[in-house]
C-alpha cells in the first residue's frame, strides 16, 4: 500500500485498505480479531467496517465464541460480488478479454486474434468495444466496476500509464494505453507487464505470507520473471527488474532474440528455443524417437514432444533439453545466491512435464550449498491465471485505494 503521509485522508484510506486485505486473506474475522491483527482500536475498526458494510464490500456472518469467557462475536466476511473488474491481456497475436469478481472468480473470458505489431489505437478501440459488449451481455452493473486492468508483453513506463515497447504485440512505442482505454471504456485503468500481472494474481490468490520474498518464473513461449519482497513486486529503477530471459547466455555468435540482442537465455532455454533446436537436428539417426512421433515433419514438433522423446530415450532430444536446462538452472542459481528468495514459483506448461521438472530441480540444486535450500515448485495456479491476472490488477488497485469506487 502506498504511503501518503500522516494526513487523515491517507490514514483512513490505508486503514480501509488494510481491513479489506486482512479479510481477503483470512476469509472471515471478528471485529475484535481484526483490531488485534491490524493494531487498531476497536472503535476505529467499528467505524471502518461499518463504512465497508454500508458499501456492500463486507457483510456480517455467523456468531462465534471469542476468548476465554466464551463471548460470542459476529464474524465479518468479504462480499466478493459487491464489485467486479474488467481485464485485457495483450500478447503477440492474441488478446484475452475478461472480467472477475473481487475474489478473482472469473465472470467471463474470451480470446481475440490480433495481427503481429497491431495498430495500437485501432486495437484499443476494437478491444474496448468488444469488452463493453461482453460486460453488457453478462448483465454487469457498470456502477459496480472497480476498474480495468491491462497486462501487456514488454516494458511499461515508470508511471504505469504507457507501453514503452511491446516487442511485436503493438506497433510503435511510448503508447499511452491507459489513457486511451479510459477514453473508450470510461473505466479507471491500471497497467503492468504481463509476467508481473500473473505474479500479482498469484500473490493475491495464494494469500501467501509465510515467506518474505518470492521469485516467479514464467516459461511459456519465452521466459519471463518477477520478484516480490513482502508481497510487493519490485520493479527496479527502469521498471525491468528480473528480466531473466534476457540475461546474456552466449557471449558471441548467439541466436537473435526478440529484444534485439543476441545470445539471451531465452534463445537457449525457452520452449520456443527447445523446439527450434530439436527441429534443426530432426532425423531418423539423430532423433529417432522424435522423428517417429512427428512423422519426420519439423513443423509438427512441439516442446512437449521433445520432452517426451527425451524421456523415452532419444539421445538427440535429451541433449537439446539438457542444454536448455543447464542454462536456465545456472541463471536460477545466480538468482538464489543474489536475492536469497524464500521460494521460486514456476509457471508454465513446461513445469507440468515430470521429466523436465525433475531434471531442472536437480540441476538447480547441483552446486548449491546447504544454506540455500530454496523450494522450486510449480504454481498451484498453473494455467489458471491468464484470464484472472489483468482483472486482479484493477481489484488490487481498488483495495489499495481503500475500496473507494
Amino acid at each position: 500500500m502506498p504511503y501518503e503521509g500522516d494526513n487523515m485522508t491517507g490514514l483512513r484510506r490505508n486503514n480501509r485498505s488494510a481491513c479489506l486485505y486482512a479479510l481477503h486473506r483470512q476469509g472471515s474475522m471478528s471485529r475484535k480479531r481484526l483490531a488485534e491483527t491490524l493494531k487498531l482500536t476497536p472503535a476505529a475498526v467499528s467505524i471502518i467496517t461499518g463504512e465497508l458494510i454500508g458499501q456492500g464490500l463486507l457483510r456480517e456472518g455467523p456468531l462465534v465464541a471469542e476468548g476465554r469467557a466464551g463471548r460470542r462475536e459476529i464474524l465479518l466476511e468479504p462480499a466478493p460480488r459487491a464489485g467486479w473488474a474488467a481485464g485485457v491481456v495483450i500478447n503477440v497475436g492474441q488478446a484475452i478479454l475478461s472480467a472477475v469478481w473481487l475474489d478473482g472468480t472469473v465472470i467471463f473470458s474470451e480470446e481475440a486474434v490480433l495481427p503481429t505489431a497491431a495498430d495500437a489505437e485501432e486495437t484499443v478501440r476494437t478491444l474496448s468495444g468488444r469488452l463493453s459488449a461482453l460486460w453488457t451481455d453478462h448483465g454487469l452493473d457498470l456502477k459496480r466496476a472497480v476498474g480495468l486492468g491491462i497486462a501487456i508483453r514488454g516494458v511499461t513506463s515508470p508511471d504505469g500509464r504507457s507501453v514503452r515497447r511491446s516487442f511485436g504485440a503493438l506497433d510503435g512505442s511510448d503508447y499511452p494505453i491507459c489513457q486511451r482505454f479510459e477514453a473508450y471504456t470510461g473505466l479507471r485503468a491500471v497497467l503492468a507487464n504481463n509476467v508481473r500481472a500473473l505474479f500479482a494474481a498469484q500473490l493475491f490468490l495464494a494469500r501467501d505470507e509465510e515467506v518474505t520474498s518470492q521469485f516467479f518464473l514464467r516459461c511459456e513461449y519465452g521466459i519471463g520473471a518477477a520478484f516480490a519482497i513482502g508481497g510487493q513486486i519490485w520493479r527496479g529503477d527502469s521498471g525491468q527488474c528480473a528480466e531473466i530471459g534476457h540475461i546474456p547466455a552466449v557471449r558471441r555468435g548467439g541466436k537473435p532474440c526478440s529484444c534485439g540482442k543476441t545470445g539471451c537465455l531465452e534463445t537457449i532455454a525457452s520452449p520456443a528455443a527447445i523446439c527450434e533446436d530439436a527441429r534443426a537436428i530432426l532425423s531418423p539417426d539423430r532423433t529417432p524417437v522424435l522423428w517417429a512421433q512427428s512423422g519426420g515433419r519439423p513443423e509438427k514438433v512441439t516442446a512437449e514432444d521433445v520432452l517426451d522423446a527425451a524421456q523415452n530415450g532419444d539421445a538427440g532430444a535429451a541433449a537439446v533439453v539438457e542444454g536448455a536446462i543447464r542454462a536456465l538452472a545456472a541463471a536460477l542459481r545466480s538468482v538464489i545466491y543474489l536475492l536469497d528468495p524464500g521460494k521460486i514459483v514456476l509457471y508454465g506448461r513446461m513445469f507440468d512435464h515430470p521429466y523436465y521438472l525433475a531434471h531442472l530441480q536437480a540441476e538447480v540444486r547441483e552446486g548449491l550449498d546447504a544454506g540455500h535450500n530454496v523450494p522450486l515448485q510449480p504454481s498451484v495456479y498453473n494455467h489458471m491465471l491468464e484470464n484472472r491476472a489483468a482483472g486482479l490488477l484493477a481489484v488490487t488497485d481498488f483495495f489499495d485505494r481503500g475500496g473507494v469506487l
